[in-house]
């Protein structure tokens, strides 16, 4: 993390989150000794030592790292009085925002810190939407930046069925401070021309620069013709940034925000069902959703990004479990039979799903689909709707962890491999792979120890059916592996979505759906 210092007494303090600050012994007369300081005091430029342990003991609050590194000029003009006394006259709407800044302010100003971009950037989102995710406005921009869809596509944020990037803290921070930096190099390197272009647009900018230089006028933010929303926007930027710095002055007491990390973003890699990241976070489901608003649906995008917001505290617990978690264990199927008039995307809307990933969760690359076979459908957790079906239909997530009360130690052989001694145990070869630490080309040598753990199962269940992934060996035929599972090949090239005359290949993944004996 970037270290804000701060200069006291001639001495340099690297503050660095809520880490205990150290200084020199004061001398013994120190109780009658002053000394300059730029820590903030809001009475009175000059305090004492023993004012000083007080004063950057406030380090603890965020609120007091912002306003340390702030450094915008604030002019005497009538736009920034006029929105200065607003916000003094409102100092509800102060504390409004402060609620709900707190999950996300802290991570903001890393990223601001991290990039060396002014600090009150980070009070944008307050102008842009009150640090609401969910804004939305007539323009149709969404979330704390308040981005448009053309703006996040430039800037390689996804808006799809599943995901509104906009609205991710994450993403559209990333957006937005890659916007103004691209913006800052544009205008020539000048904050108060960049941040009118964030909110208007380069173009406008552009043109009022040009207009004014035509006609021999003062090219300076404020004797540029802009538009009205752009004209009021930088000012209430710089009269909100002298209201937080000087709250004490203008009696405002702003809610203290730990200086300390409230969420973390963790890769998850694949999609992932938010009830079971609750689950395996242990936290509400409504709080995950609460710091996840990007999420519109009951899991991850299949696409992508695959990362997931969790609060701080909980973070270690949550990446300690999802390691636990078979990748095909992480969202439930359903074993949707087929009926006659059923459309691909009919059935999508049944089951909160996409068409798209029905297709490929089957291998379909049309619209086609026979009536009388079956579609494999991702679908919730805690869908309603599941309690309603039979139960040979649905084929739920079996959620298993490593337990170190089964674990088991088995002695690598002559004649061994993988493939055999996962049969054997009835695991999977990618579960000995993970629990050994063993990559696709590494060999056995007999006497080598393998751990196993047998109650950790790589397969879904439920009723009398469960479904298998079958790891298609060297010398394999969809005739040996039907005998070997006791189905039919064409049920095999069913379930895959094969053409008969198609040849499997070692390694590839076979589906299959079997009786429990």
């Amino acid at each position: 993390m970037k270290a804000n210092f701060i200069i006291i007494a001639g001495c340099m303090l690297a503050v660095t989150g809520c880490q205990t600050l150290h200084t020199a012994e004061p001398s013994s007369d120190s109780s009658n000794k002053t000394v300059n300081t730029n820590v903030k005091n809001k009475k009175s430029s000059t305090v004492t030592l023993e004012q000083i342990e007080e004063q950057v003991a406030e380090v603890n609050d965020l609120w007091f790292r912002i306003d340390n590194q702030m450094h915008f000029p604030v002019v005497d003009n009538v736009l920034v009085n006029q929105y200065r006394q607003w916000y003094i006259d409102n100092p509800q709407h102060l504390e409004i925002v402060t609620q709900r800044a707190k999950p996300y302010l802290y991570y903001i100003v890393e990223q601001l810190e991290q990039r060396n971009l002014p600090i009150e950037l980070a009070l944008l989102p307050i102008v842009e939407s009150g640090f609401d995710p969910l804004a939305y406005s007539t323009s149709n921009a969404s979330g704390l930046w308040q981005l448009t869809a053309p703006t996040a596509l430039s800037f390689g944020v996804k808006t799809n069925w599943w995901y509104d990037g906009r609205r991710d803290v994450a993403s559209s921070t990333k957006a937005a401070l890659d916007l103004m930096e691209y913006l800052y190099a544009k205008m020539g390197q000048n904050w108060l021309y960049t941040i009118a272009a964030y909110n208007s647009g380069e173009g406008r900018v552009f043109n009022a620069i040009k207009h004014n230089q035509a006609r021999g006028k003062s090219t300076d933010f404020w004797s540029l013709s802009l538009p009205r929303e752009t004209t009021h926007y930088v000012p209430q930027l710089l009269a909100l940034a002298d209201v937080i710095k000087h709250a004490d002055k203008y009696g405002i007491n702003l809610a203290a925000i730990d200086n300390l990390p409230q969420i973390e973003v963790v890769n998850i890699e694949s999609q992932l069902d938010i009830n079971l990241a609750a689950d395996l976070a242990q936290i509400d489901i409504s709080d995950l959703k609460a710091i996840n608003p990007g999420l519109k649906r009951w899991a991850t995008a299949p696409q992508g990004p695959h990362h997931l917001i969790v609060p701080s505290e909980k973070a270690s617990t949550f990446k300690r479990a999802l390691a636990t978690i078979e990748p095909d264990s992480r969202i439930n199927w359903v074993r949707y039979k087929i009926k006659s008039g059923d459309s691909i995307s009919e059935i999508a809307d049944q089951f909160e799903t996409t068409a798209t990933l029905i297709r490929s969760s089957n291998g379909i690359k049309g619209n086609n689909i026979i009536a009388g076979r079956f579609l494999i459908i991702p679908v919730a957790a805690k869908d309603p709707d599941l309690v309603t079906m039979i139960a040979d239909q649905v084929l739920a997530r079996k959620t298993v962890i490593k337990s170190s009360v089964n674990k088991q130690t088995y002695t690598v052989k002559s004649g061994d491999s993988l493939w055999k001694i996962a049969q054997t145990h009835q695991v999977s070869v990618a579960q000995l792979s993970k629990w050994n630490n063993l990559k696709k080309q590494s060999t056995l040598s007999v006497g080598k120890s393998l751990v196993i753990y047998p109650n950790e199962v790589s397969i879904n269940t439920a009723g009398n059916e469960k479904t298998v992934n079958y790891r298609v060996q060297s010398g394999d035929s969809l005739a040996r592996i039907a005998l070997k599972y006791k189905v039919t090949v064409a049920e095999l090239i069913e379930w895959n979505s094969l053409e008969k005359s198609t040849l499997i290949q070692p390694g590839q993944i076979l589906k299959l759906i079997v009786t429990n004996s």
